[in-house]
């Protein structure tokens, strides 16, 4: 079940792509991730397992960003990095630009490969993978 505040979120975006394209988004993460705990953080949806922030969506100026945080990890060329940390993004104009096979492989990999974002500031910016 999609969170209020996720479905909120989509609701709010002006382009009825960019909407559709939340919409998709947030129906396959909480489907194949849904003992995950989703909310807003820092204004965007959200999905964390035991605290830890495994994948998430925002709207840009040009596009809607879906960002793995332990991305970099994930073998997949198709992902292109985002930040110094291990996250990695994908980026949508369009409905039909997102492939769901590899949508859901992302999002499974997302579960069993994790880097610890929870204790970031506590370890002073030391990320170590739990998983």
């Amino acid at each position: 079940m999609i969170n209020k505040d996720t479905q909120t979120y989509n609701n709010a975006q002006l382009n009825e792509e960019d909407r559709a394209i939340c919409n998709l988004l947030s129906q396959e993460i909480s489907g194949i991730l849904p003992d995950a705990e989703n909310k807003i953080w820092h204004a965007h949806p959200v999905w964390f397992l035991d605290g830890n922030p495994i994948v998430g969506y925002s709207k840009l100026k040009s596009c809607v960003r879906l960002l793995f945080w332990s991305g970099q990890s994930f073998d997949e060329e198709t992902l292109q990095n985002e930040g110094s940390f291990k996250a990695a993004e994908a980026r949508y104009t369009a409905l039909s630009q997102v492939n769901k096979n590899d949508l859901k492989r992302w999002i499974e990999k997302s579960r069993h490969i994790q880097w610890d974002y929870k204790n970031l500031i506590k370890r002073k910016g030391l990320l170590e993978r739990i998983k």
